[in-house]
């Protein structure tokens, strides 16, 4: 039987860059050879698209931060000829010529393709620029399957805002919640800071709408610490959302897979080795705890279930996503805090390590990825693109 070419397209140009190369050793590592044949597609930080000549090895993001480095001091000067550098062994696939200054009417660029014969494409891009419907986008046009959310589930998935949005009209549980723009803030801080401690009070965790991983997040304990909060955050995005604490929230996880009949997965809880689960904690340290099952209740349990299944839903989404929720720790009282469509894939990432708990090893999750999004492409091929 013929061996499936499978893209596994990873890096990208959002803060997520190492998380998305460790995803994809991982998933590379593990297809089935007799099935498969992956083809590693690297995005670099500029933006450049390379076939590499060797598949990632890195099995951590502070792994990949050590090559980063290195890599660094072997990087391109900045300038025109720089997007069409490949790195030796690699042959360059997506290239856009873009001068030092920005792109303009008279010189908008130019991109040259290189095709690569794929059967699907595995996107392992978090963050903005590949989990945001970006790429999807482009896969689209070019009418080629790929694994998980399409355009619109994509996008919604990485709004924060728009996705609590849908939340809220589902009428899923939502914690206490304000969005912040960057002219908002500029215009008036101590205005949208008011707003802050009379709507949501102390303390609160500000965040980017549209990132993910925790990066440049921050929890803020009281109304001094908010600029800080805000400056990092904004780093990052335009767009900011503010969330009130819940009081000694419990963070449960819970993993879905499928297209139009999703099913969910055992749930898992998460004890940062920090006050909170952020970007040290999930990949620098060593300290936090992954408790796979979670210990909940049955009722819990089915709860996590029924609600993740009805968040994959509201964000349209397809193929996989992991659904992150807070409970209240005194209260009991669980809330829907947001999706992620392309978790993380290493073999220690909760998303598949809910499913190893669920009884579909790491292996069958890619087969079965990789299925769902071919039955997917097939059944939009029956579409009609013309009336004629």
């Amino acid at each position: 039987m013929k061996k499936l070419r499978v893209g596994v397209i990873y890096g990208g140009r959002s803060g997520e860059h190492e998380v998305s190369v460790a995803s994809a050793a991982s998933i590379i590592r593990h297809l089935d050879r007799a099935r498969y044949e992956p083809v590693p597609i690297r995005i670099e930080k500029d933006g450049r698209w390379t076939l590499a000549d060797r598949a990632p090895t890195a099995i951590s993001a502070a792994d990949v931060i050590e090559h980063v480095r290195l890599d660094a001091a072997r990087a391109p000067r900045p300038g025109r000829e720089a997007h069409f550098v490949a790195y030796p062994g690699e042959d360059t696939v997506l290239a856009i010529e873009r001068g030092p200054g920005p792109a303009t009417a008279d010189s908008p660029g130019e991109a040259t393709v290189t095709g690569v014969g794929l059967d699907v494409v595995f996107p392992v891009l978090h963050g903005p620029y590949g989990e945001d419907g970006t790429v999807q986008g482009l896969l689209e046009l070019a009418n080629v399957p790929y694994v998980g959310a399409g355009v619109l589930g994509s996008a919604v998935g990485m709004d924060k805002a728009v996705m609590k949005t849908l939340f809220v009209a589902r009428g899923l549980p939502v914690g206490p919640y304000l969005v912040v723009l960057r002219p908002e803030w500029n215009r008036d801080a101590r205005a949208a800071g008011d707003r802050v401690a009379g709507e949501l009070g102390y303390p609160v965790f500000v965040k980017p709408a549209n990132l993910g991983s925790s990066v440049g997040i921050s929890k803020v304990k009281s109304a001094g610490e908010l600029g800080d909060a805000m400056a990092l955050a904004l780093q990052f995005d335009r767009k900011i959302v503010i969330e009130a604490a819940i009081p000694n929230a419990r963070e449960i996880e819970c993993a879905v897979l499928g297209n139009d009949d999703p099913q969910a997965s055992i749930p898992g809880e998460i004890v940062p080795s920090r006050e909170f689960y952020d970007y040290e904690a999930k990949y620098l340290d060593e300290g936090s705890k992954a408790l796979i099952p979670a210990p909940l209740t049955p009722s819990q349990v089915g709860e996590v279930q029924r609600l993740s299944i009805a968040a994959f839903r509201a964000v349209d989404g397809a193929g996989m996503a992991r659904v992150d929720f807070l409970i209240a720790g005194e209260t009991g009282v669980m809330y829907v805090n947001e999706v992620n469509t392309i978790p993380g894939f290493t073999t220690i990432s909760m998303y598949p390590k809910m499913w190893e708990a669920s009884g579909v090893s790491y292996v069958d999750l890619i087969n079965r990825l990789i299925t769902l999004a071919l039955e997917r492409h097939a059944e939009k091929q029956q579409l009609r693109t013309s009336i004629t």
